[in-house]
């Protein structure tokens, strides 16, 4: 972890995490091809990350303002619900609080970009990856070493949150 501006919460004190799509999961860059079919890189790594919320019956959510496919169909592999396609993350994340009855200030929110503001600003905990708007940096408990795309998710519950993936998964 880069910089800590708040001492990180324990994961017992977490509802949920919602985590943006693109520059959080992705690298904030897409690939689109002769016929218009976009693609994306995401880090394997995460993918054990999502295993270790399962196993500790932590829900999470990708919130997107994105449209393509590609959200819902990387959310399926991950065994995660994506909410998609929406215009105002903060409106979103208040419905998606008060339909599950978490608690607001126990939701850890991820986001890189300018309209993760609201939604980020709402949360009890928040971080955000290395190469995030400075909007974004400013206002995040933590700013991750990592870059969006290279392992965000797994550098939050290893180190940020210091979770022992051998132990919950294999032990």
């Amino acid at each position: 972890m880069n910089m800590s501006l708040s001492r990180p919460p324990l994961i017992d004190n977490i509802d949920a995490f919602v985590f943006d799509f693109d520059g959080v999961l992705t690298n904030n860059l897409v690939c689109i091809d002769s016929i218009g079919k976009e693609s994306v890189t995401c880090s394997r790594a995460d993918g054990l990350a999502f295993d270790v919320l399962r196993k500790l019956n932590i829900p999470a959510y990708i919130l997107s303002t994105e449209k393509n496919l590609v959200v819902s169909e990387r959310a399926k592999k991950l065994k995660i619900e994506a909410i998609q396609s929406i215009s105002n993350k903060s409106e979103t994340l208040i419905e998606l609080v008060k339909v599950k009855q978490f608690d607001l200030s126990r939701i850890f929110y991820v986001g890189n970009d300018v309209n993760d503001f609201n939604a980020m600003k709402a949360c009890g905990y928040s971080a955000c990856p290395q190469d995030s708007h400075i909007k974004i940096k400013q206002i995040a408990s933590s700013i991750l070493s990592s870059n969006g795309g290279d392992g965000v998710v797994r550098e939050i519950l290893e180190d940020l949150l210091q979770l022992d993936f051998i132990e919950i998964l294999y032990s």
